[in-house]
């Protein structure tokens, strides 16, 4: 049996697993020489992940620049503080590279913020996972629920919002950091291999007021799982207030007799697709 992906993870879910972390060496570059070595390395490697910080705002109409550029192989991540580097010419000289893939998530929005530092270049060989997990039928585009998706592994989020500009990150900052870029490498290979191998099976993960079934197409074998108890639990989640509960309450049940939603739960069986349809609180 293939992997288990779903088209749509439950973000609730992602509380309970381990939590990943990048296993290898991280250094901070602050300075044109060390950078120079650095992307020296760097693009003698075979694949590389990438990921920007910057310094969150919390006053209106202030935004800042971003502040870091980290770059990671599996053994090795460097962390460029673009606050004291600037876009140095070995930064440009990276970031133009063509000849290394370099795999970001939503990286043409970090390309923008690059550009915004003041100086223009070409952008090389860079390949955006939010593009390659939509070909095996993945919907989310965040970079957690990818990663929980494919290998039940939480990446930690908390430091996020912290200053990236500050005069000496913090270990956890640096590991935040470290492992962002180094699980965008995770990800773009495994997703290479479920592409070249087959070897999964997609559960389709549909919206609540879209449909009232669950079908399973796996190999020419059809299962329909009803949807009452896990919609009840969305309602649930959703009222605002007793009468509001009660009209959710009164409307579930209606909707429950209705001939036209039991017509619903009939399966519909692809032969060509191994695809299997659940909804999103059954998960």
């Amino acid at each position: 049996m293939g992997k288990i992906i779903y088209s749509k993870y439950d973000k609730k879910l992602i509380g309970e697993l381990p939590r990943v972390a990048f296993p290898g060496k991280i250094t901070v570059v602050i300075s044109e020489t060390e950078a120079v070595k650095a992307v020296d390395y760097l693009l003698a490697q075979p694949v590389l992940g990438v990921d920007t910080e910057t310094r969150p705002s919390f006053s209106k109409g202030r935004h800042y620049e971003v502040s870091l550029l980290q770059v990671s192989d599996n053994q090795n991540c460097f962390l460029f503080r673009l606050n004291f580097l600037g876009m140095s010419d070995s930064i440009v000289r990276l970031l133009e590279d063509t000849s290394v893939p370099k795999i970001g998530l939503s990286w043409h929005d970090d390309l923008i913020m690059l550009k915004r530092k003041g100086r223009d270049f070409k952008p090389g060989y860079f390949i955006d996972i939010q593009n390659e997990v939509t070909e095996i039928g993945i919907l989310d585009l965040g970079l957690q629920k990818i990663y929980a998706n494919l290998f039940g592994m939480k990446i930690s989020k908390r430091e996020q919002l912290t200053n990236w500009e500050r005069d000496i990150l913090t270990d956890k900052q640096k590991m935040y950091a470290a492992t962002d870029a180094w699980t965008c490498i995770n990800i773009h290979e495994e997703l290479e291999r479920l592409k070249k191998t087959n070897d999964f099976e997609l559960i389709i993960v549909e919206e609540e007021e879209k449909s009232e079934a669950a079908t399973t197409i796996s190999d020419g074998e059809k299962l329909d799982i009803s949807n009452d108890s896990s919609r009840n639990v969305r309602q649930e989640k959703n009222l605002k207030g007793r009468n509001t509960r009660q009209t959710k309450s009164r409307k579930t049940l209606s909707q429950k007799k209705s001939p036209k939603r039991a017509k619903q739960n009939n399966a519909v069986t692809d032969n060509d697709s191994r695809k299997i349809t659940l909804k999103d609180d059954e998960l």
